[in-house]
């Protein structure tokens, strides 16, 4: 006898939806990219400035942490 799939809606599964997240690191992102780069006085300093960017929310943890 073929199991019966339960619907969407049904389902008794709990699931977390962070939805908010991704935008506010994307925007986070471009605006440190935007600071970095122009605050770099060279290429590599540019470059090493997008990496930068990729970690800024460990940044900004660190800051506030060490200002408590």
């Amino acid at each position: 006898m073929p199991r019966k799939i339960k619907k969407k809606d049904e389902c008794n599964c709990r699931h977390f939806h962070h939805h908010g997240g991704g935008a506010v690191y994307g925007l986070g992102f471009i605006g440190a990219v935007i600071y970095y780069v122009s605050t770099a006085t060279s290429f590599w300093m540019g470059v090493l400035g997008i990496i930068k960017a990729l970690f800024w929310p460990a940044f900004l943890v660190f800051k506030l942490l060490a200002a408590l």
